[in-house]
């Protein structure tokens, strides 16, 4: 006798449970399964940032992810870019990434502190989410400066990161790795020491906008055009 739990009542769906049974379940990543157990509207959010850093970047050769944690959302960048290298100072996280590597979704992910040395390429693009505001401002400028020796002389840069103004209604586990965050003003100020032209975008939740920057909750900024001589 056919479980009928086994069967799709539509004939269109059926293809999802095959797909379940030759490949198996997809595993979150130790941070977004975490994120989807607390409060799953956050993953959309995030998943939001890789997708207009995708979009940003369609068509890139050779792009660097900069702290990639466990690279849930990195995925989405890979559908539009050549070839992708992620890293993240954190083994753990380098260690999960790895093991969950999909075959049909291969790109390179090892442990490299930016903060020690650039990024062996060079690459066509860079992009670092939710990272710079973990680093403390006596370490941003190496940070940047490694992260624009890693790029090609014409390469681009994609920095998101939580708006200063934000904060007042960040959770507590937050605020405790958030030792940098910064006004869009200033973190448009400081990559300018780097590249001669930022542009600066605001975010609320998962919309994109040129709005009002002490109204974002999130801050993007693209930079292209770096500059010879560092600070």
């Amino acid at each position: 006798m056919t479980d009928d739990s086994e069967q799709s009542r539509e004939p269109q769906y059926q293809p999802c449970l095959d797909f379940r049974d030759t490949h198996g379940l997809t595993p979150l990543g130790i941070m977004s399964n975490m994120t989807w157990n607390d409060d799953p509207k956050r993953l959309v959010f995030m998943l939001a940032r890789y997708k207009f850093v995708a979009k940003m970047l369609s068509g890139m050769g050779s792009v660097l992810e900069v702290g990639c944690a466990d690279a849930f959302g990195t995925r989405i960048v890979l559908q539009e870019v050549e070839k992708l290298t992620a890293i993240d100072f954190d083994p753990a996280f380098v260690k999960d990434t790895q093991e969950r590597m999909d075959d049909r979704w291969p790109f390179e992910c090892r442990v490299h502190d930016m903060l020690a040395n650039p990024v062996e390429g060079p690459f066509d693009a860079a992009y670092s989410l939710d990272v710079i505001e973990h680093i403390p401002a006596s370490d941003e400028q190496q940070f940047l400066q490694n992260i624009a020796l890693s790029l090609t002389e014409t390469g681009v840069l994609i920095i998101g990161t939580p708006s200063l103004e934000s904060q007042s209604h960040a959770s507590p586990q937050s605020k405790a790795g958030h030792v940098n965050c910064k006004r869009g003003p200033e973190l448009k100020s400081l990559l300018g020491e780097f590249f001669h032209n930022v542009f600066l975008f605001s975010m609320n939740d998962e919309v994109v906008h040129t709005g009002f920057s002490p109204m974002a909750h999130y801050l993007f900024a693209i930079c292209c055009h770096k500059k010879t001589t560092t600070p």
